[in-house]
């Protein structure tokens, strides 16, 4: 896919700082007669803008902006400093294509760091919602910064229904309401395989079926307002491909078979379509994006270059199931702890298992990837460094194929890199359900408890099932999440994990506020309030000192 542009797509280049800005997108056509002008003025009428915008990859002197036609037409874009657009000046016009699903996306430079922005695309007489954004702060510049992220979202209805089975996307109206600086939707922002009950058929496997998806999702109003609201980070995980992707299996779950390169493929450019994001053959979606003064972000790219699963080829099944076993990695008491509610427990794990989750040459990131983030981080003068995390680091040992855990030698490394690097937390979304903790080197292995420092956040779903139903589900008990939960989770090693904070049933988003003495993070639920525990206890809100990150505390 090398030089491919996922969307009808330009750039556009520098202006004055001080000039207002208007970007037209689409190729040069030349004057038609007055007669045929007319014509396609009037036909242009008719032209919508079906899926809102967006303004992604903020930068301190650019953005990308994208929208969606409902047909082939032409397009102009309108960018200023003042919400009337009034002193705005026309440059080109093209068209948009099918081949991208009629969606256009392109790359303003030359802007002022810091500073508010307005934008409207046009066609004809047709108008798209006016969207805002702002770019970055100057790296110097000591600001405050606020940002909310969350992830796995799924609008898809029950069959014969028409609204979104989980919920109508609330969540996003809620986030909007901050009016942050920006926001991170981080995964799962497709469910290539719905996990809708009696909805699973067909997988969307083929470019256009993933499209569908993308464009079910944004006939949701709260997302739509979400993407217009505030600068956009987009970010995939597994579903936008299929479940516990890796490009390099030809066998999923929900009896799917396909070469694992070729879905990547069409994942990407479906994607690319739809988000607009920075992507490179070499490093995928990895980038890091300074946010002032106090700030840093890391966006780690776990689904382009990971080893298969060590549950691949059926190593890992258990002989009483022959499903990849629960807890694998859970040591033995703990197995026959939880073997009166789980049967297939009292089964011993296969060594080969156990050997290939703990093997040194498999790996989440790709090396390239790995030097070049390690590096990045090491060098950053920020403040504060988020390391944007597709899969939790921490342990909690349950199906730890598609997380960290799966890959044990690799999370090892990063997480002792990482915790040498004051200021530098972990936000992640994927399990469905908001757990903080230590990421710890060990939690219940021989040995003893070893933490790290580093903080881990996990927040979500958006909207999909939460972690305590899918505990349910997989073995087949109301209340088993619960009691995990209440047994496992929440007691401190060596009893169990330990979590500062653990609601698996929730709808959730986190809320930052970086300044220059701390970064706070507020767990909240779909009604904007900060989640409370089953207990009615808040949720820990996690704050960080500049210089003693390391010891961050719950408060």
């Amino acid at each position: 896919m090398r030089g491919a542009r996922s969307s009808t797509a330009a750039s556009v280049g520098p202006f004055s700082v001080a000039a207002l800005l208007v970007v037209t997108v689409c190729a040069a056509l030349a004057l038609a007669a007055a007669g045929r002008e007319t014509s396609r003025a009037t036909a242009a009428a008719s032209v919508r803008f079906t899926s809102g915008v967006a303004a992604g990859e903020p930068r301190s002197d650019q953005v990308t902006l994208w929208t969606r036609l409902d047909r082939a037409a032409r397009v102009e874009l309108v960018v200023a400093r003042d919400r009337r657009l009034r002193r705005a000046r026309r440059t080109r016009v093209v068209r948009t294509s099918a081949a991208h699903d009629f969606t256009v996306r392109v790359t303003v430079r030359g802007l002022a760091p810091g500073t508010r922005y307005w934008y409207r695309f046009r066609s004809g007489r047709a108008r798209s919602p006016l969207g805002t954004f702002r770019t970055a702060p100057a790296s110097r510049k000591s600001v405050t910064v606020r940002f909310a992220w969350t992830g796995d979202f799924d609008a898809t209805p029950a069959p014969g229904a028409q609204r979104p089975y989980w919920n109508d996307f609330r969540i996003f109206a809620a986030m909007a309401r901050e009016r942050n600086d920006f926001n991170i939707l981080l995964g799962d922002t497709i469910y290539s395989d719905s996990e809708v009950p009696g909805a699973l058929r067909p997988i969307a496997l083929t470019v256009a079926a993933k499209w569908a998806k993308y464009r079910r999702n944004l006939e949701q109003r709260p997302l739509r307002q979400l993407r217009a609201s505030a600068a956009l980070f987009s970010h995939w995980d597994d579903h936008e491909f299929v479940n516990d992707f890796s490009p390099f299996e030809r066998e999923f779950s929900n009896g799917v078979r396909i070469d694992g390169r070729t879905l990547y493929e069409r994942g990407v450019r479906a994607f690319r379509d739809y988000a607009p994001v920075a992507y490179s053959r070499r490093l995928g979606i990895y980038r890091s994006v300074r946010w002032g003064r106090n700030l840093e972000l890391f966006f780690l790219d776990e689904r382009s270059f990971r080893s298969s699963k060590a549950s691949a080829g059926w190593v890992c099944d258990n002989p009483i199931t022959g499903e990849p076993d629960l807890a694998p990695t859970a040591p033995p008491d703990k197995r026959a702890l939880f073997a009166a509610l789980v049967p297939s427990l009292a089964a011993p794990v296969a060594q080969r298992c156990l050997e290939t989750i703990r093997s040194p040459a498999r790996t989440m990131l790709g090396r390239a990837q790995r030097e070049r983030f390690l590096s990045d981080l090491r060098r950053s003068r920020a403040r504060f460094k988020v390391v944007v995390n597709e899969v939790p680091m921490q342990q909690f040992y349950a199906l730890p194929y598609d997380r960290w855990e799966g890959y044990e030698a690799e999370r090892r490394t990063l997480v002792r890199a990482i915790a040498r690097v004051p200021g530098t937390v972990v936000i992640t979304t994927d399990v469905h359900a908001t757990l903080v903790n230590d990421v710890r080197l060990r939690t219940l292995e021989a040995g003893g408890s070893q933490p790290s420092g580093v903080l881990e956040v996990t927040v979500g779903p958006a909207a999909t099932a939460n972690f305590g139903l899918e505990i349910d589900t997989a073995v087949g008990r109301s209340g088993a999440g619960r009691l995990v939960d209440d047994v496992f989770f929440e007691p401190a090693p060596p009893a169990g994990v330990g979590m500062r904070c653990s609601v698996i049933d929730r709808f959730s988003y986190g809320q930052v506020t970086v300044t220059g003495r701390e970064l706070r993070i507020v767990p909240k639920g779909e009604d904007g309030r900060p989640l409370r525990e089953e207990s009615g206890r808040l949720a820990a809100r996690s704050s960080c000192a500049a210089r003693s990150c390391c010891r961050c505390r719950g408060r």
